[in-house]
């Protein structure tokens, strides 16, 4: 045997070998850190909500007569400004739009500090590009009032219309206010209260969880940290505010070496996208697939009388042309594939849309080819 035979064996042995530890070599890990994977438990943003009118449009507001309550608000307004309506009047508000305005408080947001704003058209105002926001308080959960919104909107829709043509880009009955609102009352929180808080885990997972409480103990000391179930882990406090928060500020910053996530796929029905995390294997199997299209020409047809007819009239008729046009299903064999790169190249070779892909996929879960858990979102 010469050294070109002896090279050409070394290297088949050396794939053959790649591809069996493929098999069993387990799964890498992933590096991330703990306020990536948990939050602190209370330590949340809060929804406000409230009603405001937008005034200042260029004739593209609310219709008072579509709008009931429209000139209502108005009237309030007006009297909360010392200003009497006469009753029985006709307003015409082209200008004014009744809207709701939604904010996220942030943690720890104090008063008199700012947050931004989101000013959405609740009737049938066209536009609302060049409003101006009155003030208008949000409120929580609670019915209390955490902020006071006002300001003007900028709108990054565009649209124009004329002689019955209109061309629009993006929506123009929705807006926001940057620092648009000044925050009233804080919410509290329980940074400092008890003598111990908790990480809740973005995601149910026992193995994360574990290690959540194994890293803490092995950067605060043994005992600081315990897993309760598979998405909580209660954590020791020190006393002092101060000391709590170096001490956030040191557990958030601690790496984390992950398991890869369980295999999912999560399918949107309605883009017909595909997503999967590389956890995802296919066993063998073999798929069929087709097309079946039905395609519709309808063609006019005029009948007209004979020359010198009694009553006759012409006729206006349609000729449909239906035709079914089935492709041939090529029965194709799938390999199984140990990475996610051989799942996509199996998929690809059947030439499937995306829209199809979604059957496939779970025709493949179905008769058990498809090692992962599906989600329909």
């Amino acid at each position: 045997m010469n050294a070109t035979d002896r090279l050409v064996r070394w290297l088949v042995g050396l794939a053959a070998l790649a591809a069996s530890a493929a098999l069993w070599w387990p799964l890498p890990s992933q590096a991330a850190r703990i306020k990536e994977v948990a939050t602190v438990q209370g330590v949340r943003s809060n929804a406000l909500v409230g009603y405001g009118l937008v005034m200042a449009l260029d004739g593209t507001g609310d219709s008072s007569t579509s709008i009931p309550f429209l000139p209502q608000s108005m009237i309030a307004l007006l009297q909360q400004n010392g200003v009497t309506v006469p009753q029985g009047t006709n307003m015409q508000l082209k200008n004014v739009a009744a809207v709701m305005v939604t904010a996220q408080l942030p943690p720890f947001a104090q008063p008199g500090q700012t947050i931004d704003v989101t000013v959405s058209s609740m009737g049938n105002a066209k536009s609302l590009r060049g409003g101006t926001l009155i003030s208008t308080p949000l409120r929580g959960a609670d019915g209390q009032i955490y902020a006071m919104a006002q300001g003007n909107l900028v709108v990054g829709g565009v649209g124009a219309s004329a002689a019955g043509s209109k061309v629009q880009v993006n929506s123009l009955n929705a807006g926001r206010v940057p620092d648009g609102a000044t925050v009233e009352r804080s919410v509290p929180t329980p940074l400092n209260q008890g003598d111990t808080l908790q990480f809740d885990l973005n995601a149910n997972d026992f193995n994360t969880a574990r290690e959540v409480a194994r890293v803490i103990n092995r950067r605060m000391g043994d005992g600081v940290a315990q897993a309760l179930d598979g998405r909580s882990v209660r954590v020791r406090m020190p006393p002092t505010p101060e000391a709590r928060v170096a001490f956030l500020a040191d557990v958030e910053n601690l790496p984390l070496e992950l398991a890869v996530p369980s295999a999912k796929v999560v399918l949107n029905s309605r883009t017909g996208s595909v997503v999967m995390n590389q956890a995802v294997t296919l066993a063998a199997c073999a798929v069929a697939h087709g097309n079946l299209a039905v395609v519709i020409n309808s063609t006019p047809i005029v009948s007209q009388p004979t020359a010198f007819s009694q009553g006759g009239r012409t006729v206006v008729a349609e000729q449909a042309d239906i035709q079914i046009r089935a492709q041939p299903g090529m029965l194709v064999e799938m390999p199984s594939g140990t990475k996610l790169i051989d799942v996509v190249k199996a998929l690809n070779s059947l030439g499937a849309t995306p829209q199809d892909l979604l059957a496939i996929l779970q025709a493949m879960k179905s008769a058990g080819a498809l090692n992962a858990e599906i989600e329909v979102i």
